[in-house]
C-alpha cells in the first residue's frame, strides 16, 4: 500500500510482554529469544504487518535453491500453509501448499530487494545449509563491524507473526508495572527496579525506582541459577498470574505477592518546573513514542510555558523509540517556530534499488508543527536542552536528538552513550513468520546518520538507583541542573559509580532494562509503501 506521503505514514508504538531470560552461560544475565532485550511497552492499535505480494508462479530454476527470486514469484508458499481469516486484514491468509525451499527463496529475494546493505550479504551462505528460513535469515545480513567493534546490524530478527500481532495490542501484555534494571549482571547480580506506571500492581504494593530484587518465588537472584523460575516470575504470561518477589529496600526486606495484569503505560511522567539559582527548569520522564504520549507532551509544554520555564531537561535513559511522528511532534515543541519552519526532522535513506519506489517528497519526515487533530503545537522557544540518556536510549528517542542538532539547536547530552540504531524496518509476514531486517537509514537536515556506536554523551554520569526519577538530587538530573550556568561536566560527575558499573565512556555501557525486545528499539511508521 502507497502511503502517499510523509504525514500519513505514522503508527501506535508495539505492546510487548516482559520476555526475558536468564542465560548463565557466561554468568550473567541475558536475553534469550529472537535478538535482543525486552519489554512492555503499550498504546494504540496494531504494528501493521506488511503481507506478502500476490503469489505468481514460480520462475523455473532448474532446481538451483541458491538462485536470488523475486519475492513476490515464491510469496505465500509455506510448508506448512496457514488456514482460516487473517485478524489483522479480514480476510483469508495468502498461503499455498509450497515448502521449506520456498520459504527460503521468499527470504533471499525479500533481502536482496529491501534490505539496506543487501550488496554486503555474503555470497558464499547456501540455503541447503540450513533447516529452516528462519536459520537461513538470521544469517543474511551484514557481516561488517562498526568502529567499536560491534556488529553494524545487531537488529536482524523474527516473530512468529500471530504473537507479534498480539504483542502489538494494547492491553495484551502481561505484566506488573514496573521495570527491572540490571545494575550488576554477573555474579554477585544486582537486579533493581528502574521505575514503575501509575495505577499498577507494583505502584500498589508501595514498591519504587531502587528496590532491589534478593528472590524471585524463593529462588535467590544474586546467585542462583534455577533460570526457569526466575524467568517464570519476571516474565508473566497471562492476566491474575502471580509471583512472589524479595525485595530490598534501603536496609529494610519484605517479600511482595504480584498478581500481573494488563498494565496501562504512562508515557510521561514526573513533570515538574525546578527553581534554581539561575532560573527555573523544567523537567519530564519520558519512557515511551506512544499514541498516547502526544496529548501528555502537550499538556507538558503548555504547563512549562505557564512555569515560565528557561531551560529543559528532558529524560530519556529508558526510552528505545516507537513513532517518528512523536519524536517529531516533540522536537518541535522545544525551539520557536522559526527553527524548524520547513525544515526535514529527518529523511528515510533506503538501498539504491528504491524498493518502495519513493519519492524524495515521500521519504522526508518534517518537524510537524500540529498534532494529530490538526491543532498547533506550543513552543517552548528554546535554543539548546538536555537530555539524560543511557544505553537504553534508542533509536526513536535518538532521532529526537539527531533531529534538533540538524537544525542547530544545542543538544546537552549527560549519562552514558545512546544504544546506536539510526535505522528502521518495516515487518514482513510470510508463512506465520514476521521478518525484521534493516530497510532505511534516517539522517537529520544536515545529512547525518551515522551514529551506529550512538551518542556519546557531553557528561558522563552513571545511573543513580538510590534516588527517585525527577529528584534533583538524582546524579543525572543533578549534574544538568549544575550544568545549565557555566556548560562544564562537573568534575565529581562520574564519582556516582554502583558496585558492578563501569563509568559511561570507559567501556560501551550494556542496556539497562531487563525487559527490552528488540521492539522495543524501533522506529516506526504508519505502514510500509508498496514495493514497485
Amino acid at each position: 500500500m502507497n502511503s502517499g506521503n510523509a504525514s500519513a505514514r505514522e503508527m501506535p508504538r508495539s505492546t510487548v510482554s516482559a520476555a526475558a531470560a536468564f542465560v548463565l552461560a557466561c554468568g550473567a544475565f541475558a536475553i534469550a529469544g529472537c535478538g535482543g532485550g525486552g519489554g512492555g511497552g503499550g498504546g494504540g492499535s496494531v504494528f501493521p504487518i506488511v503481507a506478502p505480494s500476490a503469489i505468481a508462479p514460480p520462475a523455473n530454476i532448474g532446481g538451483d535453491d541458491d538462485a536470488i527470486l523475486a519475492s513476490s514469484s515464491v510469496a505465500g508458499l509455506c510448508a506448512a500453509p496457514r488456514s482460516g481469516i487473517n485478524p489483522e486484514t479480514g480476510v483469508a491468509y495468502p498461503d499455498k501448499p509450497g515448502t521449506l525451499t520456498d520459504e527460503k527463496r521468499f527470504v533471499r529475494g525479500w533481502i536482496d530487494e529491501t534490505y539496506l546493505w543487501y550488496g554486503e550479504v555474503p555470497t558464499t551462505l547456501k540455503a541447503a545449509d540450513y533447516a529452516t528460513p528462519v536459520a537461513y535469515f538470521s544469517v543474511l545480513k551484514s557481516p561488517a563491524i562498526t568502529a567499536s567493534g560491534r556488529a553494524k546490524d545487531r537488529f536482524h530478527y523474527v516473530y512468529d507473526t500471530e504473537r507479534y500481532r498480539q504483542l502489538s495490542q494494547n492491553g495484551v501484555a502481561p505484566g506488573y508495572g514496573m521495570e527491572f534494571a540490571f545494575v550488576r549482571n554477573s555474579r554477585p547480580r544486582d537486579l533493581r527496579i528502574a521505575f514503575t506506571e501509575p495505577g499498577s500492581p507494583a505502584a500498589a504494593a508501595g514498591i519504587s525506582r531502587g528496590a532491589k530484587v534478593l528472590e524471585v518465588d524463593g529462588v535467590d537472584v544474586i546467585e542462583g541459577t534455577d533460570t526457569t523460575a526466575l524467568n517464570r516470575g519476571i516474565s508473566p504470561t497471562t492476566i491474575g498470574e502471580s509471583h512472589t518477589f524479595k525485595l530490598q529496600e534501603g536496609s529494610a526486606t519484605r517479600t511482595v505477592t504480584l498478581a500481573a495484569a494488563s498494565v496501562t503505560q504512562t508515557p510521561v511522567q514526573n513533570v515538574k518546573s525546578i527553581d534554581t539559582a539561575s532560573g527555573r527548569v523544567g523537567y519530564l520522564l519520558f519512557n515511551d513514542h506512544i499514541t498516547t504520549s502526544e496529548s501528555q507532551l502537550i499538556d507538558a509544554v503548555n504547563q512549562f510555558r505557564l512555569d515560565g520555564i528557561q531551560d529543559l531537561v528532558l529524560d530519556m535513559r529508558y526510552n528505545g523509540g516507537g513513532q517518528l511522528s512523536i519524536a517529531s511532534r516533540l522536537a518541535t515543541m522545544v525551539p520557536s517556530s522559526g527553527a524548524t519552519s520547513g525544515k526535514t526532522f529527518e529523511r528515510l535513506v533506503f538501498n539504491d534499488k528504491n524498493p518502495f519506489q519513493l519519492s524524495p517528497a515521500e521519504t522526508v519526515i518534517p518537524f510537524y508543527g500540529t498534532s494529530r487533530t490538526g491543532a498547533p503545537l506550543p513552543r517552548l522557544g528554546l535554543s539548546q536542552v538536555t537530555v539524560l540518556v543511557g544505553p537504553d536510549t534508542c533509536s526513536a528517542s535518538e532521532s529526537v536528538v539527531n533531529g534538533l542538532r540538524g537544525i542547530d539547536v544545542k543538544v546537552n547530552l549527560v549519562g552514558g552513550a545512546t544504544c546506536g540504531k539510526p535505522y528502521g524496518y518495516f515487518p514482513q509476514d510470510n508463512c506465520g513468520t514476521s521478518y525484521f531486517a534493516i530497510q532505511f537509514q534516517g539522517i537529520n537536515a544536515k545529512g547525518f546518520g551515522d551514529y551506529g556506536d550512538g551518542f556519546v554523551p557531553d557528561c558522563s554520569v552513571a545511573d543513580d538507583f538510590d534516588h527517585a526519577l525527577g529528584d534533583p538530587a538524582e546524579a543525572r538530573l543533578a549534574v544538568a541542573l549544575a550544568m545549565r550556568s557555566g556548560g562544564a561536566c562537573p568534575a565529581s560527575s562520574s564519582a556516582k559509580i554502583l558496585p558492578g558499573l563501569e563509568k559511561s565512556g570507559t567501556a560501551k555501557e550494556q542496556p539497562y532494562l531487563l525487559h527490552r525486545t528488540p521492539l522495543r528499539e524501533i522506529r516506526l511508521l504508519e505502514s510500509a509503501p508498496a514495493q514497485g
